[in-house]
């Protein structure tokens, strides 16, 4: 269950990546936003995944 959790927040950070050079390509801040949260909170799962795993 770790690593699938593991692999959707690793997606979740290429979404958001993603849709941060759409928008910047787009000239859109909504998306970069949305996408920049996105990242942030993929992060912050994978750092709660990590730390709980030890």
């Amino acid at each position: 269950m770790r690593y699938v959790l593991g692999l959707v927040a690793v997606l979740a950070v290429a979404l958001g990546v993603a849709g941060i050079v759409y928008g910047e390509a787009d000239d859109s801040p909504g998306l970069q936003l949305l996408a920049g949260l996105l990242v942030i909170g993929a992060i912050a799962i994978g750092v709660r995944i990590a730390r709980r795993s030890r």
